[in-house]
């Protein structure tokens, strides 16, 4: 795109996210004059209160377990383990302040001017910043919004009680009794953090099962294990009210239940953060989803105007964010038209104990897009466990499309399953079959050769 001297920047970036860092970078690159406006913190949600907390969190709550299964295998602890919140969390901060520091160096090393203010698209090429020395306007030839997700709480009596995600990794106390309220990955991950943490735990979801959208075999045999794992699931039940009872809170359900409990966090879904951009001055409506619809170019409905990640349709992930920003400075800035991205094929996991891992179609979505299929199980105790005294099982299945042999879905629950799915996607992606997998020799003993030894169908 060349340059116009008309406004001070070709691209100004909203948000400093993994999105708008991405995008600001890669046009800065090409020559491009760039600048991004951050008002809250660089990185944003993943590095601050998102993927990065939550997996050092998760990577903490597994040592409970660990410490346990240790006996088996000989080891003997002096003593009982003991745990310090303040310790992880305050190293947990630290380790964020240095990302943080990483996000500036990478902008100010690709020529990306950072601006610490509120941004607020005046028109088409301006844009309003707010900040301690006051208010200020700037120009460019187009605008990124990337300013990502906020949580969203439900109304209910009491519920300026709970946290949210933002909150709840800087708790000044460890919560010995906690509840969450929600049933999608991030209320089921905390749930599994808090118990592994020592934390007597309750997961409050409205719906008959946590997880929707996952699939149903997926979805049970992570309510078993984390049950078995000591977390108090209720199903079919809402938060009625909140009160305070001293330092801490009654929790009253809808199901006459009342939980006594020191935190609460409301897991109950994450909105797009559009307060106060200025969109509905501009024309720019939100869809039915409250997201910004866009076009295969990225733009809005004021095509100076660009967005992507959280704020449009499409799965909320970083690295869906960070793919479409690569895309959308091919396309603005050096004239070229990547192929779409394969948004049915992108894996993700859950980092809930035991960890998800999933790619490809359900197979309820299977049985319904394509009819015939193969499904391919195994359900079994990880030979770690034969000596730790565990009762933690593991899921895998691999779904197959019965009139062309391709794998069209992936699922596993257990040990890092995060960490397998990754290279099972690649395969999923490629549209390899079944007859690929079981011709590929698998590494002994492993878990991950369950992926390759699947021989009988377990049902059509």
């Amino acid at each position: 795109m060349a340059a116009n001297a008309e406004y001070e920047y070709d691209l100004l970036v909203v948000g400093a996210g993994s999105g708008g860092v991405r995008a600001a970078r890669m046009a800065a690159a090409t020559g491009a004059r760039v600048a991004i406006v951050e008002d809250r913190y660089l990185g944003g949600t993943c590095v601050n209160v998102g993927c990065v907390p939550k997996k050092l969190y998760s990577y903490a709550a597994h040592f409970h377990d660990s410490f346990d299964d240790a006996a088996g295998f000989g080891w003997q602890l002096p003593g009982p383990a003991t745990f310090d919140w303040s310790v992880l969390r305050d190293n947990k901060t630290s380790e964020i302040k240095r990302l943080n520091g990483i996000y500036q160096r990478m902008l100010e090393g690709a020529g990306v001017v950072l601006l610490h203010a509120r941004a607020t698209v005046k028109d088409e090429h301006t844009v309003s910043l707010t900040s301690e020395e006051g208010v200020t306007q700037v120009t460019a030839q187009k605008i990124l919004l990337a300013t990502g997700g906020w949580p969203w709480v439900p109304d209910f009596p009491g519920s300026e009680y709970t946290v949210t995600s933002n909150q709840i990794f800087d708790l000044d106390t460890f919560p010995d009794r906690f509840l969450v309220l929600g049933g999608g990955y991030i209320a089921v991950e905390f749930a599994s953090i808090f118990n592994g943490l020592g934390s007597e735990t309750h997961l409050i979801y409205r719906g008959d099962l946590f997880l929707k959208g996952f699939d149903e075999e997926v979805r049970a045999f992570t309510r078993d294990e984390m049950s078995k794992k000591g977390v108090n699931l209720h199903f079919n039940t809402n938060i009625e009210r909140i009160e305070p009872n001293g330092a801490a809170f009654n929790v009253y359900l809808t199901n006459g239940d009342v939980q006594e409990v020191d935190a609460v966090l409301a897991a109950t879904g994450r909105n797009a953060n559009t307060q106060g951009l200025g969109l509905e001055a501009l024309g720019i409506h939100l869809d039915s989803h409250g997201k910004i619809p866009v076009n295969d170019r990225y733009e809005t409905s004021v095509p100076s105007i660009l967005a992507l990640g959280d704020l449009t349709q499409g799965p909320e992930l970083t690295p869906v964010a960070l793919a479409e920003a690569m895309q959308l400075v091919d396309i603005h800035f050096k004239d070229i038209l990547p192929k779409p991205l394969d948004y049915a094929t992108i894996p993700t996991a859950v980092f809930c104990h035991p960890n998800i891992g999933t790619v490809g179609l359900s197979e309820e979505a299977a049985r319904e897009n394509i009819g015939k299929i193969r499904v391919y199980r195994a359900d079994f105790k990880a030979m770690k466990h034969t000596l730790s005294g565990s009762q933690e099982r593991t899921l895998m299945k691999l779904i197959v499309d019965d009139a062309t042999d391709v794998v069209v879905g992936a699922h596993m629950v257990g040990d890092e399953a995060g960490e397998l799915i990754q290279g099972i996607a690649i395969a999923v992606r490629a549209g390899l079959t079944k007859e690929d997998f079981d011709r590929t020799i698998g590494i002994h003993p492993t878990g991950a050769e369950e992926f390759v030894t699947m021989r009988t169908p377990a049902r059509n």
